[in-house]
């Protein structure tokens, strides 16, 4: 598959989408997500692959959507484009996604790494919501993604104002995981993913399809959801890999079947 506006290589079973838009700040239109998305579905369907991380530059992330691109738009264009459609695809990967993300990472971008599963970021990196300057708002799930995250009251804060806030107070706030030097992020965002691609890959997949359901699904639904994938992880090698090697005091290698 060729591609315009990203670039894509792989170090070892860690498969990366780096953003390439760099006369415009990276900012995201409608082809560079259809890139993006349709890259990290083949990844999901390669056995090769077992975490897939997303980047910008070392300078930026991505800016935001591409303004020029929505201007002429209308709610009809807008609704038989389906501009969105692609998004949800990407609520349907299994594999672990990781946003490695250094200095702006706005509107669109920001709803990008949200939607990944884990954010590195550099303490140059800052995150925000801006669209409501624009007289828009966010349309990619930022509204919905943002309050699962953080809470209502802090959402609309962050939402409302639409200035951008730093990595570290994202970090408190639970949608950072890890803050490091800029100049340090991919090295640690590598490191993270090379960690995870060691795990079990059927365990690491039935365990994000658990903790993901976990927000929509009440107590009782969730933990039925949970134990169901408890016993599936039984029917697979790994397991007996696993607990084998536990036993035996060696580290376990896993071959995700």
């Amino acid at each position: 598959m060729s591609h315009q506006l990203i670039k894509v290589y792989e170090e070892g079973q860690v498969g990366v989408v780096e953003l390439n838009r760099p006369n415009v700040l990276n900012a995201l239109n409608r082809q560079m997500v259809d890139e993006i998305v349709d890259q990290l579905e083949m990844y999901d369907r390669n056995p090769e692959i077992r975490v897939m991380m997303i980047k910008g530059n070392d300078k930026v992330f991505a800016a935001g959507a591409d303004i020029d691109e929505m201007m002429e738009e209308t709610p009809l264009s807008m609704e038989m484009a389906n501009p969105f459609a692609v998004w949800d695809r990407m609520t349907l990967i299994k594999k672990p996604v990781i946003a490695s993300v250094n200095g702006f990472c706005l509107g669109g971008a920001f709803e990008l790494a949200l939607h990944c599963d884990l954010i590195i970021a550099g303490e140059d990196a800052k995150f925000g919501f801006p669209e409501v300057k624009l007289g828009v708002m966010p349309g990619a799930g930022g509204t919905q993604l943002l309050t699962k995250a953080i809470g209502q009251r802090k959402a609309l804060e962050w939402i409302w104002l639409g200035e951008p806030f730093k990595a570290d107070e994202a970090q408190s706030l639970g949608i950072v995981n890890r803050v490091v030097a800029p100049e340090l992020v991919k090295e640690e965002s590598m490191r993270f993913a090379q960690s995870l691609a060691n795990q079990a890959p059927i365990s690491v997949r039935l365990i994000k399809e658990a903790v993901r359901a976990a927000e929509d699904l009440s107590l009782m639904d969730g933990m039925k959801l949970e134990r169901k994938n408890f016993y599936l992880a039984f029917d697979s090698e790994d397991q007996k890999e696993g607990m084998k090697a536990f036993v035996e005091k060696r580290p376990p290698h896993f071959k995700g079947v």
